[in-house]
């Protein structure tokens, strides 16, 4: 019925649906999970790998906006930069005006405006990004913010986006993270998206993960390489016992129906 031509325009039953185009871009997207610690915050991404030509560490999820703000996109890679090109542009603007770094809560909330107003005009055409913001200010500290394709933006403890969003919020829903560090968040995000993974539908990716915490001096960038390598290890080595595991439980279960068949073929032989 044509109600999906521009993001003016309501169907009857009160949607939009150029908007709920853009979430599924999201959707489509790798998993990215965020942690915030009382020491600071994790950022992680999984990356999907296009094509195996494309050369290593190129095209991050990950970005920096300011030198305490990190921002990891979720969605189509070309709307993220310009997201993130926007973000750094509220920062300078901030800080020439102002004279001090931006709170976190002033960008994030500046941000989402940016996109939600990308769905209120005709010219233009929603974000197909959403965005998780992590930032470490004097005035809030650590603080987690999730920017989404609407405009909407909620502060957590812990956030997911993506093709395994409803998993991942699961497994973020066990976390203590009143007494959690960013060590252990970093091992437990990089778990949480080796978990959710499927070898067979997904195709191969790359493992992001990036910090602003007390250990990084109240600066994001990203995680130590030995760091970096350990949680993969260790994420690794548990989606590999849990595959274990599992085959060995399938395994009992069809025990007891072989035992039961042999014993009913040797009662009729009898």
């Amino acid at each position: 019925m044509q109600y999906d031509q521009s993001p003016t325009t309501y169907s009857p039953d009160g949607r939009v649906f150029q908007v709920e185009y853009a979430g599924k871009a999201v959707e489509k997207s790798g998993t990215t999970v965020g942690i915030r610690c009382k020491d600071g915050v994790v950022l992680a991404v999984e990356k999907t790998i296009a094509s195996k030509m494309l050369v290593k560490n190129s095209n991050r999820r990950i970005a920096n906006v300011d030198l305490h703000i990190g921002m990891a996109s979720c969605g189509l890679a070309a709307d993220a930069r310009q997201l993130v090109n926007h973000a750094r542009e509220e920062c300078r603007s901030y800080r020439s005006f102002y004279g001090s770094e931006i709170p976190g809560s002033v960008m994030q909330s500046r941000v989402s405006g940016e996109v939600h107003k990308h769905t209120l005009y005709w010219w233009l055409r929603p974000f197909g990004v959403s965005a998780l913001v992590a930032t470490y200010d004097e005035i809030s500290g650590p603080e987690l913010y999730a920017i989404e394709h609407t405009g909407v933006s909620y502060r957590y403890f812990g956030a997911a986006l993506g093709k395994h969003r409803a998993g991942a919020k699961t497994e973020l829903e066990k976390i203590d993270f009143k007494n959690y560090t960013c060590r252990e968040a970093v091992k437990e995000a990089a778990r949480i998206i080796y978990n959710l993974h499927d070898e067979v539908k997904d195709k191969e990716f790359e493992l992001e993960i990036s910090w602003v915490c007390d250990e990084s001096n109240r600066k994001h960038m990203l995680v130590p390489d030995e760091l970096r390598d350990e949680a993969v290890r260790l994420a690794v080595e548990a989606k590999e016992k849990a595959d274990r595991d599992s085959d060995s439980d399938d395994d009992d279960e069809d025990l007891p129906a072989a035992s039961s068949s042999a014993s009913a073929s040797s009662s009729s032989s009898s």
